[in-house]
């Protein structure tokens, strides 16, 4: 096979504004970051490296936990460690579904042989706890699952109720942060979590490419008390922790520029301050929703369960889903996402995570959106603008 070398051009995707579900936008800090020298993965400059970017994973996770690291692969690789690791065939696990990602939960669960007591809730809804309580009586669950920040529906589900009930049948408390984590509080220490996993790609503002993860104490001596080995070598954490803990033993080579990356957009959010940075999130989604309601259009999830870092958003009546989003792309470089499952054609999911939720990305959307529905004969009201600035106002 013969090919001409000019046929491959340098990779220049151009600029974009990522407001979609994930990724979002990168700091030049970052990309800077990761553009530095590639080392040995046991290099002892690369091992202090680690080391930092174990305490910083800490102070984002808010916990004293041994085992929190970033496991080589993006989140849903994260979701697999958990469950793989915690999960043996015949386990009762209970998963909360109301989105795409609950149901992702739930496959892994069958895959691994567990019994899953799965518990349904309509999407743009979050879990009721009287629905999970219902449904561990009368059972031994080893593991109670959540999603946090359903991605796929904007919906954020508050996590006391699920944690007392998760104690309270002696289950472990596993969450979903893909999507929370560096957007809103994640707490695992005070709020009871004793395994969490995450992206880099969502409110981290990094690259795509590696999983936070975090095991409480009670998670590890669930891991250690094993009756079968873990079934995927890649992610088993009883010897992946020999090589982020003392010991140093070699597993596999880890992504060491992804590292770098993710190190630096940890430094980024502690030098912002996680009060400020939530808060951040919290005015900028605030003034997207007014903008939005005041052209008439409407949320998907009700006020009080909104997600601050995803906006789901009706598509009104007349309004080509996949025309706004491509003229979006085209004209203005600005990435939004489309609706999933059920909610396909139906929603727009506009992300405001990380380094992407600014004022100035609030109002190029608003205007962007208002100008793509007028050129569709979409009627829409005036005054987004005007909305979104009487909130920083």
């Amino acid at each position: 096979m013969s090919f001409n070398t000019n046929d491959f051009r340098d990779i220049d995707p151009g600029q974009r504004v990522l407001m979609g579900p994930g990724p979002s936008d990168v700091p030049a800090r970052v990309l800077q970051a990761m553009s530095a020298p590639c080392i040995g993965h046991l290099d002892p400059t690369f091992l202090s490296i680690m080391d930092e970017t174990q305490r910083l994973l800490r102070f984002l996770f808010q916990t004293e936990n041994g085992l929190t690291i970033p496991v080589s692969g993006t989140g849903s690789a994260g979701m697999e460690t958990c469950f793989v690791n915690l999960v043996e065939p015949g386990d009762e696990v209970v998963v909360c579904v109301n989105g795409v990602f609950g149901t992702r939960m739930s496959d892994i669960v069958n895959r691994l042989g567990a019994t899953l007591i799965r518990v349904d809730a309509e999407w743009g809804k979050t879990i009721d706890p009287e629905d999970v309580r219902k449904a561990v009586q009368g059972k031994n669950p080893k593991l109670l699952a959540v999603v946090h920040a359903e991605t796929s529906t904007g919906v954020c589900q508050p996590l006391e109720d699920l944690a007392n009930i998760a104690r309270e049948c002696g289950a472990l408390f596993l969450v979903d942060t893909v999507t929370s984590l560096g957007g809103i509080e994640v707490a695992l220490d005070k709020m009871g979590i004793d395994a969490v996993y995450s992206g880099t790609q969502k409110c981290l503002s990094c690259p795509p490419g590696l999983s936070p993860i975090s095991f409480s104490p009670a998670a590890m001596k669930a891991l250690e008390n094993r009756k079968s080995p873990v079934v995927s070598w890649y992610l088993d954490m009883s010897m992946v922790s020999s090589y982020w803990g003392a010991e140093r033993k070699y597993h596999h080579t880890a992504p060491i520029n992804m590292i770098y990356g993710l190190r630096e957009a940890l430094r980024i959010i502690a030098e912002e301050g996680l009060d400020a940075r939530f808060a951040r999130h919290q005015l900028n989604h605030t003034a997207l929703v007014a903008g939005v309601e005041a052209m008439g259009l409407s949320m998907l999830v009700q006020e009080g369960e909104r997600l601050p870092m995803l906006n789901a958003i009706r598509i009104p009546g007349g309004a080509d889903d996949l025309k706004v989003r491509k003229a979006l792309l085209n004209d203005l470089g600005m990435e939004i996402g489309g609706g999933l499952g059920d909610l396909a054609g139906k929603i727009w999911r506009v992300g405001l995570m990380g380094h992407s939720s600014c004022r100035r990305n609030v109002f190029l959307f608003l205007s962007g959106l208002e100008t793509m529905l007028k050129f569709q004969g979409v009627k829409v009201r005036e005054g987004a603008l005007e909305a979104a600035s009487s909130v920083y106002a």
